[in-house]
């Protein structure tokens, strides 16, 4: 018999262990893995450093959410009502958002969280104390540094019950065991202390002297000054602030007290505004009149804006709910991008290339301004672009008229443009001057411009005498759709607290005047004295209207 090598032997005694194993596996009812697969196992248990990662990122994930969902404190800073909230950053520092005018950040700490001010609005309860108590103006600056030392405090306890919170029920929810859910908000807290220490380490109190601006607020510093002469004059501007917060309360309260009018009841009632230039107090000031007035419809007749940038496009949020539908033409300091925002809201009717459109029983047809020049430049052969313009809209309304349905008010933004549609329309409203006029052009139409409902917006604070805030209320009859009156009313701009409405009749509408055959397509009211409801007054095209 051959000799079989030794190792041979060795691996034919090995086979009959392995079903004995196999039995004995069996009868305990266990299966364990043979040898390869019981190494792969032992190999495939987490490491240590994998579950602390998997901790950091879970502390991380939790205190996030915290953060997003309860780590915010509404907090009143003086007459203005702000949001602060801590965010993870890389960089930290501190951003202020003013809606919709842009963002400043300031390097203010370097900490892997940033600090977020939203300002909100202004709070016209405490603004309206500013004015019955002027005494208090002395300490608004110590109010607003307790106001905002107040409301860090509780932001930091917020952020600390926030992020505890969300690590620790992330934790639960992961691994399912209390003791790695403590674990996880243990060490949230810690790096939240810690972040908090190293924000107060590195602050860095001269970051206002530099803050970096975004969106709108790009030109603040040509607008209002250096920062570092803001920092050095802090008290000029916080008299200033003081000021501006009360100018603007008074204007608020001033639109309150404006005497009513009472129309017949078939009168239909335009509220004609332009220019309002991104002032926010103009939607106050129309929605106000809207109410006391019964307006049935808003005429806008361009440079709501001053960049049309899409930064500016959450400004026009307020015409949804002015309570009238709102009709609008494009200025030169509207761009396409703002009219395409206008037309995709509701209860707004943009007029453009002399479509036509029938609001409240009156039928207006418009053409936006062809020139856009947000920086003021005058740009060549702009008189003839306007003219052309104007003559676009004259052809379309003739087309109307011939259709059978004759257009009751043209509205553009440039005088110039208007005089183009005169002898086809009665009636065309126009703005851009920033000053009011009324004249009835050469074939009979009449031309009403208005002043700067926004009182010029930013412009107001660039010369010595503000402007004031200017719009009108026009009555047309319902069955004849001529104007049979209208209200001019001035508000005083920044500083000036004056409310005045002046009444105006038409000639042909004054009492004892003679009605006389008008134009070819430019048929007035018939109708002699003043509406129901009038008071006596001294017809004026140019009203003469006191500063004061």
């Amino acid at each position: 018999m051959a000799r079989v090598p030794t190792a041979v032997m060795n691996l034919i005694h090995r086979f009959p262990r392995l079903p004995q194993a196999s039995t004995r596996r069996r009868r305990s009812g266990t299966r364990r893995p043979a040898g390869p697969a019981l190494a792969l196992t032992a190999g495939a248990r987490p490491r240590p450093w994998v579950r602390a990662l998997g901790l950091v990122s879970v502390v991380l994930l939790g205190a996030w959410l915290g953060l997003l969902v309860v780590g915010n404190v509404r907090v009143p800073v003086g007459p203005m009502n702000t949001t602060m909230t801590l965010r993870p950053s890389f960089t930290g520092g501190t951003k202020i958002n003013v809606s919709p005018l842009g963002a400043l950040q300031l390097d203010s700490h370097i900490a892997p969280v940033r600090l977020d001010v939203n300002v909100d609005q202004l709070d016209p309860e405490r603004s309206r104390a500013l004015v019955d108590h002027p005494e208090r103006l002395s300490g608004l600056q110590d109010e607003v540094t307790e106001d905002i030392a107040r409301g860090t405090a509780d932001l930091a306890v917020r952020s600390c019950v926030a992020v505890v919170t969300g690590a620790a029920t992330l934790g639960l929810l992961v691994y399912r065991r209390p003791r790695r859910a403590l674990a996880a908000g243990g060490l949230a807290l810690g790096l939240l202390a810690a972040s908090g220490g190293t924000a107060y380490a590195t602050w860095n109190p001269d970051s206002v002297l530099e803050p970096k601006f975004s969106g709108l607020l790009s030109s603040a510093p040509s607008l209002v000054g250096d920062a570092r002469s803001i920092v050095t004059e802090f008290d000029v501007y916080q008299q200033e602030l003081a000021r501006l917060v009360t100018n603007v309360t008074k204007l608020y309260d001033a639109t309150s007290t404006l005497p009513v009018y009472q129309p017949d009841p078939t009168t239909i009632r335009v509220l004609h505004v332009s220019d309002i230039h991104l002032n926010p107090a103009s939607w106050k000031i129309i929605a106000s009149l809207v109410e006391q007035y019964r307006v049935d419809v808003i005429v806008d007749s361009g440079d709501t804006m001053d960049h049309g940038t899409a930064a500016e496009n959450g400004f026009l949020d307020p015409v949804e709910d002015l309570g009238a539908p709102y009709v609008w033409v494009r200025g030169n300091h509207d761009s396409l991008v703002t009219q395409r925002h206008l037309d995709r809201m509701r209860n707004v009717h943009v007029l453009d290339d002399g479509r036509a459109r029938t609001i409240a029983g009156l039928r207006f047809a418009g053409i936006g301004d062809p020139q856009f020049t947000p920086d003021r430049t005058q740009r060549t052969g702009a008189e003839q672009s306007q003219e052309l313009a104007g003559a676009r809209l004259a052809s379309a309304i003739r087309d109307q008229r011939r259709a059978g349905t004759p257009v009751d008010v043209a509205v553009v933004h440039e005088p110039s443009a208007a005089r183009e549609v005169d002898g086809t329309v009665p009636l065309v409203l126009s703005g851009h001057l920033h000053r009011e006029d009324t004249e009835v052009m050469r074939y009979g139409t009449r031309l009403r411009v208005e002043g700067s409902t926004g009182g010029s917006g930013l412009r107001a604070i660039e010369g010595d005498h503000p402007d004031p805030i200017e719009t009108s209320i026009l009555y047309f009859d319902r069955d004849t759709k001529r104007l049979q009156a209208w209200d001019s009313i001035e508000l005083g701009g920044l500083g000036l607290t004056t409310a005045e409405v002046s009444r105006h009749l038409p000639e042909e509408n004054q009492p004892g005047a003679d009605t006389s055959p008008s134009p070819p397509g430019n048929s007035p009211g018939t109708s002699s004295g003043s509406p129901s409801g009038t008071a006596p007054s001294t017809p004026s095209a140019t009203p003469s209207h006191p500063r004061s």
